[in-house]
């Protein structure tokens, strides 16, 4: 048998194609709602473990930096120690002041030199104890959150296990129903889904009411739902609106006539009441 085109379907057709991709895909939320906020906290888990290793690599970084830069300033205080000693072994063999003032100022610069450089050393130090422990934190931290996720995982993964299945049947009369509606009604009907708040793209009629906003329909309007000739919308929420019936539902008439009944029987007790006292006033008058 040929595949009918979807663009033949009449209105009626396309509208309960719609109603079960609804339904379908509001069974679809009903498994990811189960799973609550650990997708979300998985997500955040996982990108602050990111900013954390990030962090920890920097300050890697950083430790090697000052390491490097103590072990320069080490080489530099060998090399200005034997400076000091050289000029020290020419003190012993000037000839004039000059020469032994120019001599006295070299060492004088150089024991400087040493000064300068252990100083920056012990900075270095300093800040390489301070990485280390934040090092260390940001390490154990780190832990901390590699266990949280994987118990988090644990439990997410237990939960989609549990849906996978029924979900995949889902998702698979998803396509397949939305093969059976033309693509322009389609993307209609995705857009107003994805701005409306509970997901309900195409609602039914419920008290003479909107089923998404709950705004009362005009009863015109209501009857031009009911014939099917053409796709209607909420002109309030622009939810696609069907009756009942086509959605599958059934809705109690109105119980008028019962109410009316009582109404009657009272008055007819009214009257006879007032007949029994005019046939006793007589009396009472003789």
């Amino acid at each position: 048998m040929a595949k009918k085109d979807p663009t033949d379907l009449s209105v009626e057709e396309k509208l309960k194609a719609l109603y079960q991709l609804q339904t379908t895909l509001s069974a679809i939320d009903e498994k990811k709602a189960l799973r609550g906020e650990l997708p979300l906290e998985v997500q955040d888990l996982e990108d602050e473990i990111e900013g954390l290793t990030i962090r920890v690599d920097k300050i890697r970084r950083e430790i090697d930096e000052f390491q490097k830069a103590v072990s320069q300033k080490k080489a530099e205080i060998n090399e200005a120690q034997a400076s000091v000693e050289r000029y020290k072994m020419q003190l012993d063999e000037v000839k004039n002041n000059r020469e032994y003032d120019t001599l006295s100022k070299e060492i004088e610069f150089q024991t400087l030199e040493i000064e300068l450089c252990n100083k920056k050393i012990r900075e270095a130090q300093t800040s390489i104890e301070a990485k280390t422990q934040e090092l260390q934190q940001n390490e154990e931290t780190i832990k901390e959150r590699q266990s949280d996720l994987e118990i988090k995982k644990n439990e997410l993964d237990e939960i989609m296990e549990e849906t996978r299945a029924e979900e995949e049947k889902l998702k698979q009369k998803v396509t397949e129903l939305e093969a059976k509606i033309e693509p322009r009604l389609l993307s209609s009907f995705m857009r107003i889904r994805k701005n409306a708040r509970n997901g309900l793209g195409i609602v039914y009629v419920q008290r003479d009411a909107c089923g998404g906003c709950f705004n009362k329909i005009p009863p015109q309007r209501q009857l031009d739902i009911k014939m099917h000739k053409k796709i209607i919308v909420c002109e309030y929420c622009g939810r696609i609106i069907i009756d009942p019936e086509l959605a599958g539902i059934k809705t109690e008439k109105p119980a008028t006539e019962e109410k009316k009944k009582p109404a009657t029987r009272k008055r007819s007790i009214r009257k006879t009441v007032k007949k029994e006292d005019d046939d006793i006033v007589p009396e009472a008058m003789l």
